[in-house]
């Protein structure tokens, strides 16, 4: 019986120099989870009990379990490569078949999908719509379109603006002299604003809108042209525009907009606190020598309106700010950025920004339960309990680094310990049975 003992203690010991061999040399490998040999004893009973001088019949291996906790994370300054802060694992598919791993080593194959350091696996996510929204749900092969963004025309212009109420007013109304605004004679308005617009073809053109103070209490007006002419590309003149009407009331609040006095010569509307210029209205080109060239674009298909909502007349300086509009010219793919949340946001060359997809996390009630298949990839198993999917930071769920590693988190110095500890445990085991024969030689030798 003795030699059994002993037998199984060097078993004992030995599996757990093997798991803490293979701890030391995973000690570098990304996203790796250290495991921990657990032992139990075993007893030799009879059918009606153990009784009370039962002695135990040495030991057996129970369970190697993996030790879940978090490695360190640290930065590699590669877009591609991330890690996980706090629960979750990154879901990977091989021709469907999903593995689970924290190792955030990504990179792209040739076709831009997202794959795991040796392009065997495709990071899973969430795509995202024609709008650049999120379609959570179902998972997909992650991509990184690199071509061209379409460009978009400006159909909406928004800022927030302070027109001064203490300003001088401009003799606009009079006879004598006659009022003729002019907007190459800064004395003829009050101040100037200029937005950036884009036609369909994504050309870009300047919109100014020139503020002029009337000397009517709360009283502004306003004219919009684009490139320094009318929409339709004609010169401007007073003959061929009116000015918009914009009303504030005593505390300097956007009270009303009326539209020009004469409609049928100028191609602004209003609608609500919006001021519209009709797609008709507008013919995109260019201007050389003061010769106006249709440049073959149009304007966006329900024109360009430009809201006043956050307009006001107080006391303080004339100005302009948070000013915004959605077009944009053609764009390539300039850099890659991916937040906490674990949205890949693609960067363009014309200053635009757009989601092209969303990393999803999975988890698991029990992670101690999956089943190591090698590569730092793990898979699902009845034990484990099916994965729940969704975005990082939700719930439960860690947040995704970009730029950043998580390190193995073994702990050298304990397995090293742990080492020691095991080589003891054999040589003490190995003691047993060379004990144990030595009695029984000296059993023999009396017979």
């Amino acid at each position: 019986m003795s030699f059994n003992i002993g037998l199984s203690g060097l078993y004992a010991a030995n599996k757990q120099l093997d798991v803490t061999g293979n701890n030391i040399a995973n000690v570098a490998t990304t996203g790796f989870k250290s495991s921990r040999a657990e032992f139990a004893d075993v007893y030799s009973a009879t059918k009606l009990g153990s009784g009370t001088q039962v002695i135990g019949n040495g030991v057996r291996l129970a369970n190697v379990s993996q030790q879940f906790t978090n490695g360190d994370i640290n930065n590699t300054g590669n877009v591609l490569d991330m890690g996980i802060q706090g629960q979750g694992f990154f879901v990977l598919s091989t021709n469907g078949s999903l593995t689970y791993t924290r190792a955030g080593t990504f990179k792209t194959d040739k076709d831009g999908f997202i794959t795991n350091s040796d392009g065997t696996a495709r990071l899973q996510g969430y795509a995202v719509d024609a709008n650049g929204k999120i379609i959570n749900g179902v998972l997909t092969d992650l991509r990184i379109d690199t071509s061209n963004l379409a460009p978009k025309p400006t159909d909406s212009i928004s800022s927030t603006i302070n027109l001064n109420s203490d300003s001088t007013p401009i003799n606009v109304g009079s006879t004598s002299p006659a009022y003729v605004f002019n907007p190459t004679d800064n004395t003829t308005y009050t101040k100037q604003f200029s937005t950036p617009v884009y036609d369909t073809q994504g050309n870009k053109h300047v919109m100014d809108q020139y503020m002029i103070k009337t000397p009517n209490a709360n009283e502004w007006q306003t004219y919009t042209l684009i490139d320094g002419r009318n929409p339709d590309g004609t010169a401007f003149s007073m003959a061929n525009q009116s000015p918009i009407t914009i009303q504030f009331d005593s505390s300097g609040k956007l009270s009303s907009i009326s539209p020009p006095a004469a409609p049928g010569t100028t191609p602004y509307t209003i609608t609500g606190n919006s001021i519209v210029m009709s797609a008709a209205a507008w013919t995109p080109g260019t201007v050389t020598n003061g010769v106006f060239t249709p440049n073959g674009a149009k304007p966006a298909p329900n024109g360009v309106s430009i809201d006043m909502t956050k307009t006001g007349s107080v006391f303080g300086e004339t100005t302009r700010s948070v000013i915004a509009q959605n077009g944009y010219s053609t764009g390539q793919i300039s850099s890659l950025t991916i937040d906490g949340t674990g949205v890949m946001l693609a960067n363009f060359s014309n200053e635009q920004t757009k989601p092209i997809g969303q990393i999803s996390l999975a988890s698991f009630t029990n992670e101690q339960g999956l089943q190591p298949v090698g590569g730092t990839q793990w898979k699902e198993t009845y034990s484990s309990g099916i994965p729940g999917y969704d975005a990082p930071k939700t719930g439960t769920l860690g947040a995704v680094v970009s730029n950043s590693l998580e390190e193995s988190n073994v702990n050298l110095t304990n397995e090293l310990v742990n080492l020691i500890k095991a080589q003891s445990n054999y040589q003490a085991n190995a003691k047993t049975i060379s004990t144990q024969s030595t009695i029984m030689q000296t059993i023999i030798q009396m017979t």
